[in-house]
């Protein structure tokens, strides 16, 4: 049986890839994993969980709290603002970057692939990853990180990441047509009842709709003109 395990964040980009890998039937089955690790905020979680309950996809949330002890980031350290886009514009890595997070993630997906006898684990990166400045989105994070995975001697797994050359724009259309509902996607830092619309994340997300044409189904907690953008 293929099997594929896919980490969720309750975002776009994760959101869409879990529907690809159970529309596309590559899979005979797929199970969805989440992280608690000590992040800002937990409504990201419950996002999660409505997608895989959305598609009767197997969920299991992983208690990685001890990242509360990486204080260097906004997600994780809440006396650190979230960086909002205009202040960081050429930041190489801003303060929302979580140190080795992706890398510590994906091994704990792939010791969970390896319990289910699945040769598969999806990485969400994509294109806007690199361009923020997250090393552990890139095609050479991707290239070393399967280089160390193949050194397993019985159980080869390969991590793949579907959207690492999607834009934001591709991303979005693709979920379209996938039947994504975006109003049950969360993608704001700030964890509020309103997304802020400043954040990094929630920069890329609206450009992404913005040049997609259409209307983000999320409320902000700014005015957004949709009427001149789309």
């Amino acid at each position: 049986m293929n099997k594929v395990v896919v980490p969720i964040s309750g975002g776009i980009d994760s959101t869409v890839l879990l529907h690809h890998a159970v529309k596309s039937r590559d899979f005979d089955e797929v199970h969805a994993i989440s992280f608690n690790y000590g992040q800002r905020h937990d409504k990201e979680l419950s996002y999660a969980q409505r997608a895989a309950t959305s598609l009767d996809v197997t969920h299991k949330i992983i208690d990685l709290e001890f990242f509360k002890h990486i204080n260097t980031s906004s997600l994780t350290n809440s006396d650190i603002d979230v960086a909002k886009t205009r202040d960081v514009l050429g930041d190489a890595q801003t303060v929302n970057y979580v140190p080795f997070r992706n890398q510590m993630m994906l091994s704990i997906c792939c010791a969970i692939a390896e319990s289910l006898g699945a040769n598969t684990v999806y990485h969400g990166a994509a294109q806007v990853d690199t361009q923020a400045g997250f090393w552990d989105g890139s095609n050479e994070f991707m290239a070393a990180i399967n280089s160390l995975t193949s050194l397993n001697r019985k159980h080869r797994i390969k991590i793949e990441a579907p959207l690492i050359e999607k834009s934001k724009k591709e991303i979005i259309l693709w979920g379209d047509d996938l039947d994504v509902n975006f109003r049950d996607t969360w993608t704001c830092y700030e964890g509020k009842d309103k997304a802020c619309g400043e954040c990094t994340a929630c920069s890329s997300r609206l450009q992404g709709f913005i040049d997609a044409g259409y209307r983000d189904p999320l409320e902000y907690s700014k005015e957004i003109p949709w009427d001149t953008l789309v």
